[in-house]
């Protein structure tokens, strides 16, 4: 199967997800802060560490210190998940999403000065077309021009950055000592991130007060969100494996489109959850969008 289906399955279910997060921080993390939501999320790791031991016994033969730098990159994910749940708190999924372009543009970097990746014409010329078509999206043509929010831009690079960074030593720890052994201990890290934040007795108290009180509705909810951004991670992650970091990360980069293409949706069957722009300029505007990225999508499969 192509590293292009793996790539996509991670900024398609991210899209959702981005939806979920925002539907879950207003319905009932609003009054509490973002590392409550945190918690869930490092902990939801832990439920597939039995299976993954059972599938590959050899997760437990890697050497101390190759353990420990992979849960750093755990770590690291769910500091880039701090920033991106600061960010969508206070403003709208559509506004936020665009920021994971930046994820392609450290990627490329950091690919190409860490693991000395490069890419192909046709390879470049795809990452282009798709990053232009991510882009086209966040792109607001009007009369109301908003302000330039700084601290979103500081929060969105940040977490882009960071991301590209967890993303590097899963990809040179998947290379060196293979998939699941890499992914086990990144859910380890990403558990131990979640009980540093459970031992602050403020945010213990927040968590199970949460917990107590929505119980159901936070673990199917939560559970499925959790359950779907996993997915999308194992998705992408594993499309490091198979191809230049910088290209999958392009490929990222597209969850602009669909946070879009959901908020759509939501707008025409949920209005209540949606506030997606519905015009015919807007509509054909996001059309053109996905037609770059789609040009994109074959430069690369076809020469990837």
């Amino acid at each position: 199967m192509s590293w292009i289906v793996f790539a996509l399955s991670a900024p398609t279910l991210w899209a959702i997800s981005t939806h979920l997060d925002k539907y879950l921080l207003e319905r009932y993390f609003k009054q509490t802060n973002v590392a409550v939501l945190l918690i869930f999320t490092s902990f939801a790791g832990l439920i597939f560490l039995p299976f993954i031991w059972w599938f590959d016994p050899t997760v437990i033969a890697l050497s101390l210190s190759n353990i420990c730098l992979i849960a750093l990159a755990g770590i690291l994910y769910m500091s880039a998940m701090f920033f991106y749940l600061h960010a969508i708190q206070s403003e709208e999924a559509s506004v936020v999403a665009p920021f994971f372009q930046a994820s392609a543009l450290f990627g490329y970097v950091l690919g190409y000065m860490v693991l000395g990746e490069t890419l192909t014409g046709p390879q470049l010329l795809g990452g282009v077309l798709i990053i232009s078509g991510a882009a086209l999206v966040s792109i607001s043509f009007g009369n109301s021009a908003k302000n330039f929010n700084g601290r979103l831009a500081v929060l969105m690079l940040m977490c882009a950055l960071v991301l590209s960074l967890s993303s590097l030593i899963f990809k040179v720890f998947a290379l060196q000592d293979d998939f699941w052994p890499t992914t086990f201990w990144m859910f380890v890290g990403q558990a131990v991130f979640g009980a540093v934040f459970l031992a602050f007795a403020s945010f213990r108290r927040q968590f199970f007060s949460l917990l107590r009180s929505n119980t159901g509705a936070l673990l199917a909810i939560n559970g499925a969100n959790e359950m779907i951004n996993i997915g999308g991670g194992l998705g992408g992650r594993y499309a490091l494996v198979l191809a230049p970091m910088s290209l999958v990360q392009a490929v990222g980069s597209t969850t602009t489109l669909f946070v879009f293409i959901f908020g759509v949706a939501l707008t025409a069957f949920f209005p209540s959850l949606g506030r997606e722009n519905l015009s015919l300029g807007n509509l054909a505007q996001k059309g053109l969008a996905a037609l770059l990225v789609a040009a994109g999508i074959f430069f690369m499969h076809q020469f990837g």
